[in-house]
């Protein structure tokens, strides 16, 4: 496994500096720029800037300069001084937006991933144990039920429901006297009282799939010999079940586990923006659009990694837990 592991990481360097030369290129196929998008905007609001102001903007920003000097200086920066660039649109370093938002990212992914473990597995094991039964038939209603009502109209009724007949405080992780204040067990109960919907909101429809596929790779292990040997030898029925096809069953559900780390900065950006979440979604999507290309870039970048580090995670897990994997 460190053969394995090692190798790996050394392979990982090649793909990061190939996804860093696509995610710039791309970046800046949009025609224009930052600058003409700003200047569009001031357009629409009836104002004017001299053509003078705009070149000397675009030698500021370095705008001016070929697409793979960009490319040059902002791996340079990157590599020798940890330096990701300025933001253009906020004027502020890209590590320090990037780094403010990615622990409630971090956090908000965590708990959801917590929740969505803890029902679906259980709801999984009895559909499959108790197949075509009432509470199979309910399990699968409401699973097709919440893949098929979109994120952002979950988050738009949860959000009404929550203010008009409870009369609690929607949108964002706190409430407005608790947003700025210092870290204490007020503002860590507030937190709590705020995250409950977002993971919830977030966290059902990934509940809805993880639930269909504990359900049929559940039911494929329990079709099995190796099920009918180990009831012959007299086995305990929730022994087997929880000894041998439950921990086969759950490979699929650890091998999702490389995605839900690049999941922490572009996933659920609908419902983030929805909710006023203070995660790093809405600010990937915010530099995407006015071509803020050090901001976006990074971010598409630090995706890549999360990306690896993720499947390199799952592949580890899914070695630990099956050892049919360690043999191969």
């Amino acid at each position: 496994m460190l053969r394995y592991i090692a190798k790996r990481l050394v392979f990982a360097i090649p793909t990061l500096l190939a996804v860093s030369i696509i995610a710039f290129i791309i970046i800046q196929l949009p025609p224009g720029d930052y600058l003409t998008t700003l200047m569009a905007d001031w357009a629409s609001q009836g104002g004017a800037v001299e053509e003078g102001t705009v070149a000397a903007m675009r030698e500021r920003y370095g705008l001016d300069q070929p697409m793979y000097f960009q490319y040059y200086k902002w791996m340079a920066g990157i590599l020798m001084h940890g330096d990701f660039g300025i933001s253009f649109e906020l004027g502020k370093p890209v590590t320090e937006l990037i780094w403010g938002r990615l622990g409630f990212s971090l956090l908000l992914s965590f708990l959801t991933l917590c929740f969505v473990w803890a029902i679906a597995i259980p709801i999984g094991i009895l559909s499959a144990v108790r197949q075509y039964s009432i509470s199979d038939y309910s399990a699968t209603f409401l699973a097709f039920f919440f893949l098929a009502v979109p994120d952002f109209l979950m988050a738009l009724s949860a959000m009404y429901v929550m203010s008009a007949y409870f009369g609690q405080s929607v949108g964002g992780l706190f409430s407005p006297a608790f947003v700025d204040a210092a870290w204490s067990f007020a503002k860590l109960g507030d937190f709590a009282k705020h995250v409950w919907l977002p993971v919830l909101v977030i966290g059902l429809g990934s509940l809805a799939a993880l639930v269909r596929i504990m359900r049929a790779n559940l039911l494929d292990e329990l079709s099995k010999p190796y099920v009918t040997t180990a009831r012959a030898k007299g086995m305990s029925e929730f022994e087997l079940l929880i000894r041998y096809p439950v921990r086969l069953a759950l490979n699929p559900l650890i091998s999702t586990l490389g995605w839900i780390l690049p999941a922490v900065i572009s996933g659920e950006i609908i419902v983030s923006v929805v909710m006023s979440l203070p995660t790093t979604g809405p600010l990937l999507l915010r530099a995407l659009l006015a071509q803020d290309m050090y901001l976006a870039g990074s971010l598409i970048l630090l995706i890549s990694v999360l990306t690896i580090i993720g499947t390199l995670i799952s592949d580890i897990l899914l070695a630990i837990t099956d050892p049919r994997i360690r043999f191969q």
